[in-house]
């Protein structure tokens, strides 16, 4: 077996919360929704999808966010995005973290 790459990520998040993580995945990050297929349509939730990434968020009866699990997506402009100072932690990149309107982390990278 070889792993050729990434089909997408799984957030959880509560019920009846899509109308805020569309205003956050399409309207902050700039992600465009996708149609869930019909059958877990009905499940609720919304998936997301950007060049090269892919974002589902499923509903969760018991939600709570992970506190450290989370998907780290690169960006060209990093201060579009910074209320804080990026750090340079990670060698190659200034990032930040910021929380979807549920509370789910996300981690934003700029190569420098």
């Amino acid at each position: 077996m070889t792993i050729r790459g990434m089909h997408h990520v799984q957030l959880a998040a509560p019920k009846g919360s899509e109308p805020l993580l569309r205003e956050f995945y399409e309207g902050v990050l700039g992600l465009e929704e996708v149609p869930k297929p019909p059958e877990l349509a009905k499940r609720g939730g919304v998936w997301f999808r950007g060049e090269g990434v892919e974002v589902h968020l499923g509903i969760e009866d018991d939600f709570r966010p992970a506190r450290k699990a989370h998907p780290a997506f690169l960006v060209d402009d990093l201060d579009l995005y910074a209320a804080q100072t990026p750090d340079e932690f990670l060698p190659g990149y200034r990032r930040i973290y910021l929380s979807d309107p549920v509370g789910n982390r996300i981690e934003l990278l700029q190569p420098v």
